[in-house]
């Protein structure tokens, strides 16, 4: 039986032991995340255009870049949750973002991460009474259920854009469309956002979804396609059934251009199967791109187009968000560097330590050029202006070192 996710969210919003507000002002919430994020020199640098000069070395910041609105909001509320239960044990189902030093400051702060082995949770140690945060991009409505049976306080900050694909996904599930999830099949968004839907299939990239329309068209093999597609699909999935009507959604975090490409391809491939009188009948869309992440995306679409001799993108090497900003500079063969700290660039040796993409970390000698050097930065939705100042700090620093004799 299928599981009524609104009802259980309603139920669950109607508790007293549920938080999605939070506990204290939108004032003191703001100066709370000033003092531990904020940065004069980042701040200085966006009045100036977002340019900063400096002997040698000059940088340039793309327009949008950083904390984003739905970021803030939970990592506050994941702060202030610790100040107004002081005691009490609090818990946490992931991490609150795809930040290291984020993330480590609330470990500080004596908030427990609940332990996964092999994708697997485990709840056992979390008891009536206890305190459960749920990250910005959310939990499967599994654990929620769990969680509030047990008797926990749930504190709620997952972003509401993530929200809003539920809301989708649960639309597809109440007119018995399939909902094409476009996203990582293992990713924690993708997790929750599958939770709440009924009949789905996870695709990766245009790639994939090219696969499943050819399938639709009739120019596939059922076996094949059920194996390559075997972790990504709803329990019971028969493709030669459940791709007839179809609905998209997404996670939130993937490249705005490709989900709007693979929405496109789905509407012509249901157009060609079953012509235009019956298209509404075989397919869904809504649009569930989240703000922030379109922003950031056009806003280093435009930063590759400045004259930059490298370019480094900063955020956690888990943040889908921010490996996405970086596959924007590789299409236009940019050097550039994706780090999670400022750790990663060594001062005394000219080098940085980098992820590149689908690859383990390398480390790059002569990292700095001689002369004068063009930098770009960006940095992912959850990553504190704070970290992107000490980056440019430290660039600067190996600027002074290496200037030429």
């Amino acid at each position: 039986m299928v599981m009524d996710t609104q009802a259980f969210k309603r139920s669950l919003h109607h508790s007293d032991r549920y938080n999605r507000r939070g506990f204290e002002s939108p004032a003191k919430r703001a100066q709370a995340l000033e003092k531990a994020y904020q940065s004069n020199l980042i701040a200085s640098i966006r009045d100036n255009g977002y340019l900063l000069e400096h002997g040698r070395l000059r940088v340039r910041l793309a327009e949008a870049f950083g904390f984003c609105w739905g970021v803030e909001r939970a990592v506050a509320m994941a702060y202030e949750t610790r100040r107004h239960y002081p005691l009490e044990n609090i818990w946490i189902t992931n991490e609150i973002i795809h930040n290291p030093s984020v993330n480590d400051h609330l470990r500080n702060m004596n908030v427990r991460f609940i332990a996964a082995d092999k994708g697997i949770k485990d709840f056992s140690a979390v008891r009536e009474g206890d305190v459960v945060i749920l990250p910005a991009f959310g939990a499967t409505v599994q654990e929620m259920k769990l969680l509030h049976e047990r008797g926990c306080h749930i504190i709620d900050t997952t972003c509401p854009w993530v929200s809003k694909v539920w809301h989708t996904v649960e639309k597809h599930k109440k007119h018995e469309f399939t909902s094409i999830i476009h996203g990582k099949v293992k990713h924690e968004e993708t997790l929750a956002t599958s939770s709440f839907a009924g009949t789905y299939l996870v695709v990766l990239d245009l790639e994939e979804a090219q696969y499943v329309a050819d399938y639709i068209l009739g120019q596939g093999n059922r076996d094949e396609f059920l194996k390559r597609f075997s972790k990504a699909f709803s329990k019971g999935f028969d493709p030669d059934k459940d791709l007839e009507r179809l609905g998209v959604a997404n996670q939130t975090t993937m490249l705005k251009s490709e989900t709007e490409e693979i929405g496109r391809l789905f509407e012509k491939t249901m157009l060609r199967k079953y012509g235009p009188a019956e298209l509404n009948e075989h397919f869904l869309a809504f649009n569930t791109i989240c703000d922030a992440t379109e922003e950031r995306q056009d806003a280093m679409f435009s930063l590759v187009d400045e004259p930059l001799d490298l370019l480094v993108v900063i955020g956690g090497f888990n943040s889908s968000n921010t490996t996405h900003l970086q596959e924007i500079a590789l299409t236009k063969g940019i050097r550039s560097f994706h780090i999670d700290t400022p750790e990663r660039i060594g001062e005394n040796d000219n080098t940085i330590t980098h992820k590149p993409l689908s690859d383990d970390l390398k480390i790059e000698s002569n990292f700095l050029p001689e002369g004068k050097v063009n930098v770009g930065i960006t940095s992912g939705a959850s990553t504190p202006d704070r970290i992107v100042e000490h980056v440019i700090q430290k660039l600067i620093n190996l600027s002074q070192k290496n200037l030429p004799v």
